[in-house]
Parts: C-alpha cells; structure tokens; sequence
C-alpha cells in the first residue's frame, strides 16, 4: 500500500524528489540511478502518483494535483477507480480468457496491483512489457522488474512511436499469440492533431486475432463544467496538456472490435466486484474492453 505525503525537500534552491526509504532497503544499482527530472512544470504520471498517494512527486506536481482536486473533488476517486478497472480487466483476462500476455503502454509510476502481479497471481506464466518515457516512471519500473526479468520487461518509448514499441516488446512477447494492448489512462495525452486512432489502429494491426484492447479515458461529457474547469488550470500548469474525449469519441477507438458486456461505461460500472462500488456518483471517465475479432 503506498505511503503518504512527506513534506517537499528543496536543495540548493531545487525543488527535490519526496520518497521514503525502508531500513533494510540497499542502495539502487548504478544504472538504474535516477536521471535528471524536469521539475519546471507538473508531469502526468507524478500528478498521478501524489494522488495514489505515492512518493515520486515535486513540488510543481503536488501544486498541480491539490488544484485540480479543489476544481474537482472526485478527481482523486476517478484515478483510483481508473487502477481498480485495470486490475479487474487484467484479472479477467488472465484467469477468465486465458491471457498470457500484456502490452501495458502509459503504465505510470509503479502502484498497487500493477499489471504483471494481478497477471501472474492468476497465471504465474504471464509475461508482462510496460511501455512509457517519463524518466521517473522508466527509474521506478526498472527498479522494481529487476528480480522479475524473465517474465516482465519495460520498454522506454512514446506512445507514438508504436515502431519502436512494437519491436521491443517482442523481445518478451510472442505475437503470434493473442496479447492484451492496455492503454489506461494515456489517450488523453495524444492530442487529435496526432490521431490517435491511427495509432491504436497500428498497436492493433499488428497483434492477432484473439487479442484484446483495454481502454480508460476521461472525459468532459460528464460534471462537464467542473471537469473542464479542472482539465484547463491543470493543463496552464503541465507538461502534456489532457484531451477530454466524449463517450462517441472514447467509443470509436473500438471499431472493429468485440466490446463484451456491459460496453463503454464509467469506470466504477465495469463489471464492479460483489458489493459493488463505494459509490454510484458519476465519474468523468469512460472504459470498455473488447477482443480483437477475426479479419473478413
């Protein structure tokens, strides 16, 4: 379970990285040292991991994340409903549908339940390649795959550069076999001018039939004037700006797919867990999962 807050450290004037260190934790091997963070503005993935309530954020990235959660409360919510979808979806997958293979592009910095433990918890044989190019996100999942190289692998690439992405992952993975393509959450950094349809379009040409494609991304179709207030001051102060997509929109990224039951729907709707979740208030965000269906 991740940890909360510490107070922000500065150094020389920098703002400097918050983490914790366990006693018995060593030092980091030498080429998995931190690189140079850009700590001028608020990145994505650290926003991200404040509000998990993890430790690999800056200061400019806690202002971002306490801003938009005061222009929209259940901003928090939303992102830890986003992380359980994934985890539902992945263990679906791998204990219902057989999945043994996960293409995760945009993981984020290292949570609970990331995709290769709710994998190989149903099914220790899954391999798992996570894809991303924020260099605290690439530290934090190197670090964390060191003991686990046989079945999961990290590739350092944008989403739009699926040449690359492709050719690396199937290093680990076997393509001609059915692979599961997650994009949770990273859509909304692709902006419109740089399709990306096209680019799902491509992730998809390129694994067979059998496979399927997870999707999370939020959207301004819901508490619109709340969530547009929010995505706007967020994006004056980030690196990637947000791209607010409608359910018709977040719904063609599946064309030609099979959307099993129940479709594109919030996040918490998704096939919840017995109980249901804590709450039924709307959350901007939409979802879906989907295989992909044989050509012809």
């Amino acid at each position: 379970m991740n940890r909360g807050h510490p107070d922000p450290g500065t150094e020389g004037g920098r703002d400097t990285l918050v983490t914790e260190k366990k006693p018995d934790e060593t030092e980091p091997a030498p080429d998995l040292a931190l690189p140079e963070f850009d700590t001028a503005v608020a990145h994505i993935a650290r926003v991200y991991d404040y509000w998990l309530g993890g430790v690999s954020h800056f200061e400019v990235d806690r202002r971002a994340a306490k801003m938009a959660a005061r222009d929209f409360p259940g901003i928090i919510r939303g992102v830890r409903e986003q992380r359980a979808f994934l985890a539902r979806a992945v263990r679906y997958l791998a204990a219902e549908q057989g999945i043994r293979q996960f293409l995760d592009i945009g993981t984020g910095i290292p949570s609970a339940n990331n995709t290769h433990e709710v994998a190989q918890a149903a099914a220790p044989e899954c391999r798992v390649v996570y894809v991303d190019n924020d260099p605290m996100v690439i530290a934090n999942a190197r670090a964390l795959l060191r003991s686990d190289k046989d079945r999961s692998t990290f590739v350092a690439a944008d989403l739009r550069d699926t040449g690359t992405i492709l050719a690396e992952a199937q290093r680990m993975l076997d393509f001609s076999q059915p692979v599961a393509v997650l994009l949770i959450g990273i859509l909304q950094l692709i902006p419109d001018a740089d399709d990306p349809y096209a680019i799902v379009g491509r992730l998809l040409s390129a694994v067979p039939s059998g496979s399927w494609l997870a999707i999370a991304q939020p959207t301004g179709d819901v508490k619109t004037s709340q969530i547009a207030k929010a995505a706007g001051r967020f994006n004056q102060r980030a690196s990637t700006p947000v791209t607010l997509r409608t359910h018709a929109e977040v719904s063609r990224f599946f064309a030609g797919t099979d959307l099993i039951p129940p479709g594109v729907v919030q996040l918490h709707r998704w096939r919840p867990l017995p109980g249901g979740p804590e709450s039924d208030e709307d959350i901007p965000a939409y979802c879906g999962l989907a295989s992909k269906t044989p050509a012809g």
